[in-house]
C-alpha cells in the first residue's frame, strides 16, 4: 500500500513545484501506459530511460558548474536541493557532510501524478525506477556513488537516497 501524503501544505512555491512535477510525470507515465497497451513497453521504457539519463547528465553537469567545491558532497547538496525543492519533496537530511549525503523524501510529486492519473501500483514502481535514472546520472556527472534503498512507490514510508564520494 502506497502512502504518499504531504505534511507541508499551503506553501505556494512547494504547491506550484509539486503541480508542475506531477504534470510532467503524468506525461511520462501515460506514455509508458499507452506503450504497454500496444505491446511496446520494453521499447518505450528504453527510450524513456535514455531520455531521463540524458536529463540527469545535463542537470548534473550544470550543478557541478554551480558548485563552488564539486568535491564536497555537502556543496553539491546545497546546490542541488534548494529550499523549495526541500519542501516539495519534504526532504529530511540524515547525514550531510563533505563525504556523503543521506536523506529521506517523505513525499513524491511524481508518484502523486501517476496515482492521480490512475496508474496501478506496479507500474508506479517501474516509473519510479525509471525516474531515478535522472538522479543516478546526476551522481555520475558529479563523480559520486548513488544509492537508493526504500521508495515510497514500493510501499515504504520514505525514499532513502544517498550520494557519496567514490571509495
Amino acid at each position: 500500500m502506497i502512502n504518499n501524503k504531504t505534511s507541508i501544505k499551503g506553501d505556494p512555491m512547494a504547491d506550484l513545484q509539486r503541480s508542475a512535477i506531477a504534470h510532467r510525470a503524468i506525461w511520462t507515465g501515460l506514455t509508458y501506459v499507452k506503450a504497454k497497451e500496444t505491446g511496446k513497453a520494453n521499447e518505450v521504457e528504453k527510450i524513456i530511460r535514455e531520455a531521463i539519463a540524458q536529463t540527469g547528465k545535463m542537470q548534473g553537469n550544470e550543478i557541478k558548474k554551480q558548485c563552488t567545491n564539486p568535491d564536497s558532497v555537502k556543496c553539491f547538496a546545497d546546490t542541488f536541493l534548494t529550499g523549495s525543492t526541500l519542501k516539495t519533496f519534504e526532504v529530511e537530511f540524515k547525514v550531510k557532510n563533505n563525504d556523503k549525503m543521506e536523506m529521506e523524501f517523505h513525499h513524491c510529486p511524481l508518484l502523486k501524478g501517476w496515482q492521480d492519473a490512475g496508474i496501478d501500483d506496479e507500474t508506479c514502481v517501474k516509473l519510479c525506477d525509471m525516474a531515478m535514472d535522472g538522479d543516478r546520472n546526476i551522481a555520475k556527472s558529479m563523480g559520486y556513488d548513488f544509492k537508493l534503498t526504500d521508495t515510497i512507490a514500493n510501499g515504504y514510508p520514505t525514499c532513502k537516497i544517498a550520494f557519496s564520494k567514490k571509495k
